[in-house]
């Protein structure tokens, strides 16, 4: 009689998703196809539903009204999860956005979830921001709640726009409050390019490899020579000032009220002024700056 040889085991990825203009998801969508498509794979996609949900295109206050829990990352409610947290997964893949210099408030949610440490505990993560362009600080943010719930994270994919930084300044505010990604004014579209958005099937293939030879065991990376991250130093100054000053305004904000008070707007429409009033004095002056420091470095 003989006896069977098992063959390889199955290898199961969490995929989290949320996304409110449809971008991040394509990008998930992007990366998760060679995944999907290969047999000794299971995929399970988690899509996070807050509430309430947060709507896009945003109101003008309500999109503001955002900036105070998003810096200071309160976690909204959540809808209930699909998952029980005895689930046991080999890869997770954590798609994320970037609000406010902090992430997003949904994905915090998640990481501040009850079931988060069952699900995340010892698992490998490699989480993927698509935003305008501002992103190191908020990852620190990430890192601390991934930390906070045990998880590795052993690759980080950054997808940032590629327009210019003082155009995005105001693409991407238009984007999210009118919808319109269209550029205008001869400035360029606002977001990703489909160039970028098809380019990140490379992680896909190269996550779905690591998998099959059980690389996702070790420290990582995973993703090494696939470009997975351009950072821009030159932004870090201006990410320092904002990140300071939502967190102080925002501190302000939640002693007048929760999410919607009316004592808010008022204080709202005053931190609207000085925000535009610091993004075309001080933030031009910082690349500015930053830009000489970097020519001078040897």
């Amino acid at each position: 009689m003989t006896t069977a040889i098992p063959g390889p085991r199955r290898k199961r990825v969490l995929v989290v998703d949320y996304s409110q203009t449809g971008q991040l998801r394509r990008v998930m969508e992007r990366i998760v196809e060679p995944l999907r498509a290969d047999p000794l794979v299971d995929v399970h996609v988690e899509s996070l539903r807050p509430v309430p949900e947060y709507p896009y295109p945003w109101p003008f206050l309500r999109f503001f009204d955002a900036f105070p829990e998003s810096a200071h990352l309160v976690p909204p409610a959540l809808a209930p999860l699909t998952l029980k947290g005895d689930e046991d997964f080999d890869l997770v893949i954590l798609p994320w956005q970037v609000w406010f210099l902090a992430p997003s408030l949904p994905i915090t949610g998640f990481l501040k979830h009850p079931l988060a440490p069952r699900l995340l505990a010892g698992k490998p993560v490699v989480a993927v921001v698509a935003c305008r362009n501002m992103w190191m600080l908020a990852f620190e943010k990430l890192k601390g709640m991934l930390a906070a719930n045990g998880a590795r994270l052993v690759d980080h994919v950054v997808l940032t726009d590629p327009g210019p930084t003082l155009a995005t300044l105001f693409t991407t505010p238009v984007w999210m409050l009118s919808g319109r990604k269209k550029g205008f004014w001869g400035m360029p579209d606002a977001g990703l390019t489909t160039e970028q958005i098809d380019g990140t099937r490379r992680f896909g293939r190269a996550l779905r490899d690591a998998l099959a030879q059980g690389q996702e065991q070790g420290p990582g990376p995973l993703l090494a020579g696939l470009g997975a991250v351009q950072a821009q130093p030159r932004l870090y100054f201006g990410e320092k000032t904002g990140t300071r000053s939502f967190y102080l305004w925002g501190k302000l904000l939640r002693a007048a009220g929760g999410p919607g008070a009316a004592a808010r707007k008022p204080l709202l429409a005053l931190y609207f002024v000085f925000l535009f009033v610091l993004i075309v004095t001080l933030l031009p002056l910082s690349l500015g700056l930053t830009e000489t420091e970097l020519r001078s470095l040897p």
